[in-house]
């Protein structure tokens, strides 16, 4: 019933940008907050940003101030997550994630639905 998939990763050079978008169906979108996540294989999974859809708040961990912007977009229920100025530890699979609003950040628990992934890779 409720279904989050991502969707915009690829290879890239290093300064190079990508926009990844999360598509979320089967809840009121208007409520909900949508973090990004990533994983390399072997370590642990790490927040990245989020979003509340309701007000535009918005967070980012400190690795990617500056390069790293989510943003929503209520007529199409997606949240997209624009990296610029990629660098090689930058390269991941990235997961989105719905909650149903309240404290905004990366805390994985709060989280309760999350997508499939979509591979970023960023060159040398």
């Amino acid at each position: 019933e409720v279904q989050l998939v991502e969707s915009g990763g690829g290879l890239v050079q290093a300064g190079g940008s990508l926009r990844l978008s999360c598509v979320v169906s089967g809840l009121t979108f208007a409520e909900t907050n949508v973090g990004w996540f990533r994983q390399v294989p072997g370590k642990e999974r790490e927040g990245v940003s989020a979003i509340s859809v309701s007000d535009g708040s918005t967070f980012n961990v400190d690795s990617v101030k500056g390069r790293f912007t989510v943003s929503s977009d209520s007529a199409k229920n997606t949240v997209h997550l624009q990296l610029n100025n990629l660098k090689p530890e930058d390269t991941a699979v990235y997961y989105c994630a719905a909650s149903d609003g309240g404290w905004l950040g990366v805390d994985e628990e709060v989280y309760t639905y999350w997508g499939q992934g979509t591979q970023v890779t960023v060159a040398s």
